[in-house]
């Protein structure tokens, strides 16, 4: 290049020198957008082949679910085989709740029995009395089995309400040092008020209009006086915080995901059942800085995934 620069100065072509040097500008940065292409085809590549492992676990636990429903069907058909004729027994929830509690009109009346009966009914009455006992018992377990309580059924990330959000405005909690009080678009009709402990990591003109990932559906709690309705997800360390970046392109609303766990999430998380508790120890970035969960990519469908700009193998809270 200097010996490029020297000619043209010699020969007083001051012009097409500059021309060069635009052009070898222009290609420096065209170098540079290839080698980040080729950075995202990669972590692409990785998330997919994450992807493709858990597609085929989610396969071999559905199958494994159908096997264990058939054999509970079995074993119900073979105890109604074994117990009292009079009682019918159908494999339907209704029919279970009724025969756990039934009218019973064989006993005629216990506490005056008549004596000649003593030898003839009341040995085959005991009898239908215990069978229709055990079969109860047997029901209200199998019931319990088949039927958890929906909060109970699962814990894993779909519970949460991950959205992109925009931060409109942030400014300085009035009555304490360490926290922020943002106001958030989350794609609803106003925004919500959200406090955050990141004065000491984040400054305080990068959190002004800046795209973040938010969790929605924790149980609004008073911070300092102020009334917090979301949290911020950051990549998180004792000696570092950074804000999860959503991909390019998405919009405030947008619903975070991680592929291989499908469901709605909660409409607001029951402090009791501490779901967010057991989900947070499994959210962490990967080696390109990715967020994830159990290994899968925080996604926004279409758009891409969500970052941290320099924190890689990091909790995430």
């Amino acid at each position: 290049m200097f010996l490029v620069q020297s000619l043209f100065k010699m020969s007083g072509h001051t012009p097409s020198l500059l021309r060069l040097e635009q052009k070898a500008a222009e290609a420096d940065q065209i170098i540079e957008y290839l080698k980040q292409q080729v950075q995202l085809l990669k972590e692409k590549a990785i998330v997919q082949a994450t992807v493709r492992e858990e597609k085929k676990l989610l396969e071999e636990n559905a199958k494994l679910r159908k096997d264990v429903e058939e054999l509970k069907k079995q074993v119900l058909e073979k105890e109604r085989k074994r117990g009292v004729k009079e009682v019918p027994m159908p494999l339907t929830e209704t029919n279970v709740q009724c025969v756990s509690k039934p009218t019973a009109p064989e006993p005629p009346a216990p506490a005056t029995p008549a004596a000649p009966d003593t030898k003839t009914t009341p040995a085959k009455d005991n009898d239908a009395t215990k069978k229709m006992k055990a079969e109860k018992k047997g029901e209200k377990k199998e019931k319990k089995a088949a039927t958890p309580p929906q909060e109970e059924a699962k814990v894993d990330v779909s519970r949460l309400d991950l959205r992109v959000g925009r931060i409109i405005s942030a400014e300085k909690h009035p009555d304490a040092d360490s926290l922020y009080v943002e106001q958030v678009d989350v794609g609803e009709a106003s925004p919500r008020t959200v406090v955050s402990g990141l004065v000491k990591h984040i400054p305080l003109e990068q959190m002004q209009n800046r795209m973040a990932v938010l969790l929605c559906n924790l149980k609004p709690a008073k911070m300092r006086g102020v009334l917090s309705q979301a949290m911020v997800m950051c990549a998180s360390s004792p000696e570092k915080v950074e804000i999860l970046d959503p991909p390019s392109g998405a919009a405030p609303g947008d619903r975070v995901s991680c592929q291989g766990f499908p469901g709605e999430p909660d409409k607001e998380l029951n402090p009791k059942k501490k779901v967010w508790e057991q989900v947070q120890p499994d959210l962490r970035t990967d080696g390109q800085c990715v967020a994830t969960y159990k290994g899968a990519a925080f996604e926004v469908t279409g758009k891409g995934v969500c970052k941290a700009q320099t924190m890689g193998n990091s909790g995430i809270k």
